[in-house]
């Protein structure tokens, strides 16, 4: 039996590297491009809203926060984790954001309550993963669950609004481009520098592609990935504060598994292995875009809210399909 190499699973190979889901062999994420133009021109042939500017700028403020989440999903399904608390992260560090700022707490002492709770609940979750041998996916479903219920007591079952407080936020923009829009390209970029530049983004790599042989290799396996869930959790905390000032107010009714599946399928669609070992964040990006795209034609042409999560499972299904034939293709090659 055949083992990759560490040199393997990293982005930086003398070899070939896997092309993503939905791809034309020369042409990164070509399919998820063609699939995203023709869903923009059908949609603009069917209104004239679709291309206005203010409806595009609202699509990238919508899809800002889905990107946050996406980008640090990205880099730990590279690794090989998954993390399906992100989505309810977001809800209950916007809930404890919520009420402290009611309560007349300095805003830069909620935010950073708001980041180290997102980042202890990331690590909490890394230490079971990385220290037993349940899957990381019955772990964070699990903390998933506790933390939509810890959002219920936090609110007592109530909306709790902020009024005006970080409201620009969520709301307003510099040279016509949404703050919250710029928060999430920088989040993007920063994520997309580390996976490709540093040494902690080839190791990411390296561990998804084969954690036996890397841990060989001398990298800290166990180390690296308490920093990706940590680093996933702080990530989800920042989505909180963004979804916080965008609405401002917390709502007991607002549901962390849609939000987390939303960036599931973006990832997934993105070309990101459900194995580890490969992920790219401009694929991401396309993937959160092309979500963001549907959910508002499905509004612009007066088709019921209710076929978006319908829209969201079927793309996540044929992404899922899709990544797993160019896994079979890949171990045949």
């Amino acid at each position: 039996m055949s083992v990759k190499t560490v040199a393997e699973a990293g982005p930086e190979t003398g070899s070939a590297p896997r092309r993503p889901a939905f791809s034309i062999r020369g042409v990164p994420h070509s399919g998820l491009l063609a699939v995203l133009v023709v869903v923009v021109v059908a949609t603009a042939l069917r209104t004239d809203t679709f291309t206005t500017d203010t409806n595009l700028v609202n699509i990238l403020r919508q899809v800002s926060i889905n990107a946050v989440i996406a980008a640090g999903l990205t880099l730990l399904m590279t690794a090989g984790g998954m993390d399906f608390s992100m989505g309810s992260v977001v809800v209950v560090t916007a809930a404890v954001g919520a009420q402290m700022l009611s309560h007349g707490w300095p805003t830069w002492t909620a935010v950073l309550a708001v980041l180290v709770l997102g980042t202890l609940i990331g690590l909490v979750n890394g230490v079971v993963a990385t220290f037993t041998t349940v899957a990381p996916f019955v772990i964070t479903l699990a903390t998933a669950t506790l933390l939509d219920g810890v959002c219920l007591l936090v609110l007592n079952g109530q909306t709790v609004s902020i009024g005006t407080r970080m409201f620009a936020l969520g709301n307003e923009k510099i040279a016509g481009v949404p703050y919250l829009l710029i928060v999430a390209v920088l989040v993007m970029a920063a994520t997309a520098l580390v996976m490709r530049f540093t040494v902690f983004g080839r190791d990411a790599y390296a561990i998804g592609g084969n954690e036996h042989v890397a841990r060989l290799s001398g990298i800290d396996v166990a180390a690296r990935k308490l920093s990706l869930y940590a680093t996933t959790g702080a990530l989800a905390g920042l989505a909180g504060l963004m979804t916080l000032s965008r609405l401002g107010s917390s709502s007991p009714g607002a549901g962390g598994l849609s939000i987390q599946l939303t960036a599931v399928a973006a990832v997934v669609i993105g070309g990101t292995s459900l194995a580890g070992g490969h992920g790219t964040i401009l694929g991401t990006a396309l993937g959160v875009i092309l979500l963001g795209v549907v959910a508002n034609a499905l509004n612009l042409v007066q088709i019921s809210t209710n076929w978006q999560p319908v829209s969201v499972g079927a793309v996540l299904l044929v992404a899922a399909i899709a990544n797993e034939v160019q896994k079979s293709r890949s171990t045949r090659d």
